[in-house]
């Protein structure tokens, strides 16, 4: 007690007679205890039984989990407060993963996360090897995918339909009317001083209005499409399909019809069918002939479901008027392309379901499908192999 008590005279005395020394001490004395503190903080995380033990062996129980990419925002942030799994990705939306690299980050994973500049072969599969039991992609075609393979080894594989209808059926309106209505081509002329006096006929186009619009593929995008056009005053739906889908045709009052009839009939015709070996190459020279010289081929489905040699020569001989490509093969198309110098062919960079909120949307569904499989219970969306 009376060491305590001398103390703090000698504190006061201190402070009073000497205010520098003082005011040295009592910042030696912050920093002893701030040290201690800190050692105090420091201690039990080095400790066999501290917090980075436990960290560790929580970790050490978390599925492993490789992205492919830098999907938006919404789905990496599902994923690291999910606590079920740690996971590494290529961290850039620039450029896809080199191949490379892939097969070796995917060594042991127990959930792969890709798009589709991936492609998920049997080489890939070998290289994740027996620990791989749920793959996401995030899209909506599986074209990159050997699903024979999946199957094989018992991968489960969720994807993400649905969410980017609206934003692709908007695409492909606003794609169809820029191909009609010459609108690339008359910004062009505009730029470079082809404006000049008004004429008669230089760069008309083609109307909606009363037209036949033929539909490819008849699935939520081709009604969400459908629906988009009506307003336009469109007299007509025809569809074709693997058979007839009455209650989807039903939404739209479209009329099924055969694939040489759709050719025959359609002013405007839109490609929204999945890329299969059944559909590859479907658009080519004996679909182009049947053609009306007037209409618009319109494709925002899969480059592949169309022979693009047979289309140029369409294009260029004026067997139909115009097309409008938001898909090509390959992606990107080498800018020598053919397709490239012709003012009747608008070409876009595949960005359909490119809008924030779909993106968002898709990275979302994607996560919570890989979540949901590597926790063995239902995918949100599931393909069933």
């Amino acid at each position: 007690m009376h060491t305590r008590l001398w103390t703090l005279q000698y504190h006061f005395y201190l402070s009073d007679t000497c205010p520098q020394i003082y005011t040295l001490l009592e910042m030696w004395c912050s920093r002893t205890a701030l040290w201690r503190l800190q050692r105090i903080a420091v201690a039990p995380l080095n400790t066999p039984g501290g917090l980075t033990s436990n960290v560790q062996r929580e970790m050490s129980t978390m599925q492993r989990v490789y992205v492919t990419r830098q999907i938006p925002p919404d789905g990496l942030k599902i994923l690291r407060e999910s606590g079920q799994v740690q996971f590494d990705l290529w961290d850039s939306d620039d450029a896809p993963v080199p191949r490379k690299e892939l097969l070796q980050k995917v060594k042991g994973v127990d959930g792969l996360l890709c798009v589709l500049t991936e492609k998920i072969d049997a080489e890939l599969l070998d290289a994740a090897g027996p620990n791989l039991k749920v793959l996401s992609t995030m899209s909506v075609g599986f074209d990159h995918l050997n699903l024979e393979e999946l199957k094989k080894r018992g991968i489960r594989v969720g994807y993400t339909p649905d969410v980017l209808t609206d934003a692709v059926a908007e695409l492909t309106v606003a794609l169809l009317l820029a191909t009609s209505r010459r609108l690339i081509e008359a910004t062009h002329e505009a730029k470079i001083g082809g404006w000049g006096t008004w004429r008669t006929l230089w760069l008309c186009g083609y109307e909606l209005a009363n037209s036949t619009v033929g539909i490819l593929g008849l699935g939520r995008i081709g009604v969400a499409i459908a629906e988009r056009l009506a307003p336009f005053k469109v007299k007509k739906f025809i569809y074709t399909d693997v058979a007839p889908r009455p209650e989807l045709a039903s939404l739209i009052n479209a009329e099924y019809v055969s694939f040489d009839e759709l050719a025959k009939q359609s002013d405007f015709l839109a490609v929204c069918c999945a890329l299969t070996p059944e559909t590859k190459e479907i658009c080519n020279k004996n679909l182009f002939s049947k053609m009306k010289s007037s209409s618009i081929f319109i494709n925002t489905s899969r480059g592949g479901v169309v022979n693009q040699e047979d289309l140029y020569e369409a294009l260029s001989t004026g067997k139909i008027a115009g097309a409008g490509l938001d898909v090509t093969v390959p992606e990107p198309l080498p800018t020598s392309h053919p397709l490239f110098t012709l003012k009747n062919c608008v070409i876009l960079p595949h960005i359909a379901s490119a809008s924030y909120s779909t993106r968002n949307d898709m990275s979302s569904l994607a996560a919570n499908n890989l979540l949901l499989g590597l926790r063995g219970e239902s995918m949100i969306k599931e393909l069933k192999l």
